[in-house]
């Protein structure tokens, strides 16, 4: 399976990631905190990927571990596959979402055993392509990617070139998409909206006009509470039908999203390990959290902190003896 991606928080981008980093946002191709992988001190360096759901788990790891065992977190922004090589090199101490690398997986954990499994997130992610509900209830057989290129015309934008339109995040990230729509012959094509941000923008103008569009989307994501969407069926997926990235002609799986530290962390890493590989919550719990952040417009130690206020039957559980 190839990288899972997504783009920039929906929360004002770089300023929420300002306000969710403990000690300022830092490029982690090039830049560690100081405190990452130290011997001894009570400190913790988490990775902060940059879409909402990643920024809502570092939010209220970071809240508890500062307010309910007395550690300092210090937390970076850092893409995904460059967060592999932070973590095997110490500049990180853990990632807590994960949407499946294998090559780096096995580089770093079964080869270079410099990074070591965290277990589930207990959050199961899932990469589509989705209609607003609806335009799917007005016509059913659009769910049905044999009859996308019925509704081509209906999808066109200026942006796409007489053909209809599917609408991305960033170029960036790694996608099956425009594999998809050559290996299924779809009357597509790929748009990039620039970033999360910017493609949650247009959908929700989209869904102000009850215009009808296609998008790659993807769950757990806040935005289905305020736009309902349905997936379209792709052709199923099947074990290795992502293998080429070129051929690839299916449906993205569904992948239980996991937690990775750096392998000295995890054996010296003491309470502060211990919690991290305990933390586990379910979707509903990180969209709740999300909301607050990206809806609601509460930074993300305010929407941790009223979460953890009521929720502490969950959190508890997490807290090493």
């Amino acid at each position: 399976m190839r990288p899972r991606t997504r783009a920039t928080s929906t929360v004002a981008g770089a300023s929420a990631l300002l306000l969710l980093t403990g000690c300022g946002a830092a490029d982690m191709t090039r830049q560690a905190s100081p405190f990452a992988n130290a011997q001894g001190a009570r400190t913790v360096t988490l990775s902060v990927q940059s879409w909402v759901g990643a920024q809502s788990n570092v939010a209220v790891a970071q809240y508890l571990l500062g307010h309910e065992m007395g550690y300092r977190v210090d937390t970076v922004q850092v893409d995904e596959v460059p967060a592999w090589d932070a973590l095997s090199q110490g500049r990180v101490d853990a990632i807590l979402e994960d949407w499946g690398h294998p090559d780096q997986e096995k580089r770093y954990v079964e080869d270079k055993k410099t990074i070591e499994p965290g277990g589930n997130l207990g959050v199961t992610g899932h990469i589509g392509w989705y209609v607003p509900t609806y335009f799917a209830k007005q016509h059913p057989d659009v769910t049905d990617w044999r009859n996308l290129d019925e509704y081509a015309d209906r999808l066109r934008t200026p942006e796409s070139g007489g053909k209809g339109q599917l609408l991305d995040g960033s170029p960036s990230y790694v996608t099956n998409d425009k594999a998809l729509v050559n290996n299924l012959h779809l009357n597509y094509q790929v748009v990039f909206a620039g970033s999360e941000a910017a493609q949650i923008t247009q959908m929700k103008q989209f869904a102000k006009e009850r215009k009808p569009f296609l998008t790659y989307w993807y769950s757990p994501q806040w935005l289905f509470e305020k736009v309902p969407m349905t997936e379209v069926k792709l052709p199923a997926y099947k074990e290795g039908c992502d293998a080429d990235a070129a051929k690839v002609a299916c449906a993205y799986p569904h992948t239980p999203l996991r937690k990775y530290l750096n392998a000295d962390f995890a054996r010296t890493g003491g309470k502060a390990a211990a919690f991290l590989k305990n933390f586990k919550w379910t979707t509903e719990d990180q969209n709740e959290v999300s909301l607050m952040i990206a809806n609601d417009k509460l930074t993300p130690q305010e929407a941790a902190k009223k979460w953890v206020e009521h929720h502490a039957s969950t959190w508890r559980a997490w807290l090493p003896s």
